[in-house]
């Protein structure tokens, strides 16, 4: 078992975020978090990357009970973690190479010849090669995804997080994304979790779904099963999220 959530609860100003969430991912799949607006998935998300920590419940990666890691541990396990945030977060006073080139600089010892490979390899995984020395201002939203990716999977961590990585962009820029990442994840073999309301296109990057309502796990599994589930609230949320996907 990677990632095993057990029963988590999470208040804020006394209204119940997550009210006993619980999940499993295996070893070298995606799961995909789908859901309304404000039903707590990237709450979950920070939960799992320890910025946040819940009332009640807990999360265990590789055996580690995260929401008691502190220090040297703490960081240990942050740098096996990926984290794609929503907005991807570039530096704007860097280009694209040093923004990938950031973590490597900052987390390791590594010199600057080892750190160019690695971040030309990676740069040729996203198809961003031509854009190297461009900086945020001047990217397409689906280049600064990418770039943000490619940050994200410099240092090859067992476990990546995507907050919404395809929020504010058109439906094509949205697929290209979703290729990319399933194209990394079958390269690297990474653990990842998608917080998306991107259906039904998620469904063809994922090995299994969970849908959080009400601050609860109400259905999981794969994309198959959860399609297929005659749970009126799956169906609603399944026929409501298609309708908003077909007119973006």
């Amino acid at each position: 078992m990677m990632i095993e959530i057990e029963n988590i609860h999470k208040t804020f100003n006394h209204r119940n975020v997550l009210k006993g969430v619980s999940l499993q991912v295996e070893k070298g799949e995606i799961l995909a978090v789908i859901g309304g607006s404000g039903v707590g998935k990237s709450v979950l998300l920070k939960h799992i990357a320890a910025l946040m920590h819940p009332d009640r419940g807990s999360i265990v990666v590789n055996n580690l009970e995260v929401a008691r890691l502190k220090g040297r541990a703490l960081e240990e396990y942050r740098d096996h973690l990926g984290y794609l945030f929503q907005g991807g977060a570039l530096f704007d006073s860097m280009n694209v190479y040093d923004n990938i080139a950031f973590p490597l600089r900052e987390k390791t010892r590594l010199k600057e010849k080892k750190i160019s490979e690695f971040v030309y390899g990676m740069l040729e995984k996203v198809g961003m090669q031509e854009e190297v020395e461009k900086y945020p201002a001047e990217l397409s939203g689906g280049m600064k995804k990418r770039a943000a990716l490619a940050r994200a999977l410099i240092k090859n961590p067992e476990i990546m997080l995507f907050d919404e990585p395809t929020t504010g962009l058109d439906p094509i820029t949205v697929n290209s994304v979703f290729k990319y990442i399933k194209m990394t994840h079958q390269k690297l073999g990474f653990t990842g979790i998608i917080v998306t309301h991107q259906i039904p296109r998620i469904f063809s990057i994922v090995q299994k779904v969970a849908l959080l309502n009400e601050g609860a796990i109400v259905a999981a599994g794969t994309p198959e099963e959860i399609q297929a589930s005659d749970d009126p609230v799956v169906q609603n949320f399944l026929s409501g999220g298609i309708k908003e996907t077909i007119n973006e």
